[in-house]
């Protein structure tokens, strides 16, 4: 994905905001994978 910075704040880092942008997406699969698999356990196990 490419940003045309030209219009926005030149002191921003592109870069830096895309890699936190990354873990934050990679950080929210695994937590869903992970209540997920805590709720499959709850009903194998509680029901």
């Amino acid at each position: 994905m490419s940003i045309d910075g030209s219009g926005g704040n030149l002191a921003m880092d592109y870069d830096e905001h895309h890699r936190t942008y990354g873990g934050f997406v990679r950080g929210a699969k695994y937590l869903a994978g992970l209540v997920a698999l805590i709720l499959v356990a709850m009903a194998i196990l509680l029901l």
